[in-house]
């Protein structure tokens, strides 16, 4: 199924290195006759086409690599899971890897989805994203691309990626894109290697006619397991968050942060000091946004036909190949745990902003071993009376 492509591609791609990049404003309950009424729908739906890839990088959540994967969902079956998506939603579909464009059938598959009204953007990589092949992503579709930058250098970069020529393909994938008129966006892993170098990186992004930046803050899962020292510890955490939060007025792109759920407790917070109410009216889809959104309006579907919350918890949900996504989304067992935040272990299931933040799952798992655990990098600490609240709520609904 895979065609057998030089090695040595950089790139950036949110379904494996990352988990869930914004692609703009995003689709969801926007087709109400098919939601069967429906409390939750999911938004994005990161889609793992195939784990192959010609690059190693050293955080990649799914230890990809370049060959054939065995046992990878055949395009009859990822036909099947497009309609059984489109049946009762209509989620932006984050074509994903390892590398996408690694699969014989990917154009075949973006104009599926387009033809099914859903709103298809990928992941690829730096050195397949061609003139011709950036052609390709308009014929069938596709309506913007990501690319990773992890350093405000070539050295940097390239370092991060572990790729030789990493940022040089990038910036030719970039220019080619922007040749035929393509949306593009910028996701950058944020480690120690690059706090510092955060907004020499957001100028760089601005300065290549990005439509967002998205920085991932990193959760330490695949190869990434490796990297929990290269974690920015909570303190600079916060700090973080907070430059996000000022810096979003004074950037003409979309800028806010991935895998970084308290960004919206500060971001009320921040709005509150200066007396603001955070409010659809006033602020738009900020306002509608939340920190976790794993198993509530985002969801993870592996090369295989797993699926999870996000690609960084790989705790099974469902798999496709046994049962509909329509039914894994409304019973299983996991999601409705996600959808249960006074539920949710120790701070994160009485904070005040629990509902806006919800703490990563994937990374408490990473120290816990426990997904429902409260968030390790989050500082905030919920007022007593946020607690007895909760606990008087558990107890009248027992």
């Amino acid at each position: 199924m895979h065609g057998e492509k030089p090695k040595g591609h950089p790139g950036g791609h949110p379904g494996a290195g990352h988990g869930h990049g914004a692609f703009g404003k995003g689709g969801g309950p926007a087709v109400t006759d098919k939601s069967g009424g429906r409390k939750w729908l999911p938004k994005l739906i990161a889609w793992e086409l195939t784990r192959s890839c010609n690059l190693d990088c050293i955080h990649c959540r799914a230890a990809a690599r370049f060959g054939k994967y065995p046992n990878e969902l055949t395009t009859e079956e990822n036909m099947k899971f497009l309609e059984d998506v489109a049946s009762f939603s209509s989620p932006i579909m984050i074509m994903t890897g390892g590398e996408p464009m690694l699969r014989d059938d990917i154009w075949d598959l973006a104009k599926h989805g387009t033809k099914l009204g859903l709103r298809m953007v990928m992941s690829p990589c730096g050195f397949l994203v061609t003139e011709e092949t950036a052609r390709k992503m308009i014929d069938s579709g596709i309506q913007r691309v990501s690319f990773s930058i992890d350093g405000a250098t070539e050295e940097s970069h390239d370092n991060f990626r572990r790729v030789r020529g990493a940022f040089a393909s990038v910036m030719t994938a970039i220019e080619n894109v922007k040749k035929v008129g393509l949306d593009f966006q910028v996701n950058t892993t944020v480690t120690k290697h690059n706090l510092a170098d955060l907004p020499k990186i957001l100028d760089l992004v601005i300065s290549l006619g990005a439509k967002a930046h998205h920085p991932f803050l990193l959760v330490p899962t695949g190869r990434g397991a490796d990297l929990k020292d290269q974690e920015i510890a909570p303190e600079d955490y916060e700090k973080a968050l907070t430059w996000f939060y000022n810096m979003r007025e004074k950037v003409p792109i979309q800028f806010k942060p991935t895998c970084a759920p308290h960004y919206y407790r500060i971001f009320r917070q921040q709005e509150s000091a200066k007396g603001i109410s955070v409010t659809p009216e006033t602020h738009g889809l900020d306002a509608m946004s939340k920190g976790c959104m794993g198993g509530q309006s985002f969801a993870f579907v592996s090369n295989t036909g797993k699926v999870q919350i996000c690609g960084f918890l790989e705790t099974e949900c469902g798999d496709i190949r046994k049962e509909s996504f329509v039914k894994i989304w409304d019973t299983s067992k996991v999601f409705q745990q996600m959808r249960a935040w006074d539920d949710y272990n120790g701070r994160c299931g009485y904070c005040e902003f629990r509902k806006v933040c919800g703490g990563c799952r994937a990374r408490a798992f990473a120290f816990t071993k426990d997904y429902m655990d409260e968030e390790p990098f989050c500082t905030y600490q919920p007022s007593e009376a946020a607690k007895k609240a909760r606990d008087a709520k558990k107890a009248a609904n027992e």
